[in-house]
């Protein structure tokens, strides 16, 4: 009997040890889901250098010695929502659906 109760205990600790290597907090399955995380972290971290990479490069363009023209420009009219005084502006209403 007491043989019996001791297969069960050593049974019971090695299916406990083995689920929580599985499924447990810093288990194989915790593990897994970590990786792919970090892969789609990854991925937009890349994506956030290039944003970077180009407002670096349009403060670059800004800067207060020479700023270039064109740029200048693009910001007045984008950002700014300038024009040039010889140039015409028509409003067009979207339809509505």
């Amino acid at each position: 009997m007491k043989q019996i109760l001791v297969v069960l205990t050593c049974f019971a600790m090695t299916f406990t040890f083995a689920y929580h290597a599985m499924y447990g907090r810093h288990g194989f399955e915790t593990r897994s889901r970590l990786i792919s995380r970090s892969e789609g972290l990854e991925f937009e971290i890349r994506g956030l250098e290039a944003v970077r990479a180009r407002l670096a490069r349009d403060v670059a363009l800004l800067a207060p010695e020479i700023p270039d023209a064109d740029l200048v420009e693009g910001v007045a009219r984008d950002v700014l929502g300038f024009v040039r005084p010889d140039e015409h502006v028509f409003a067009v209403d979207e339809p509505v659906l």
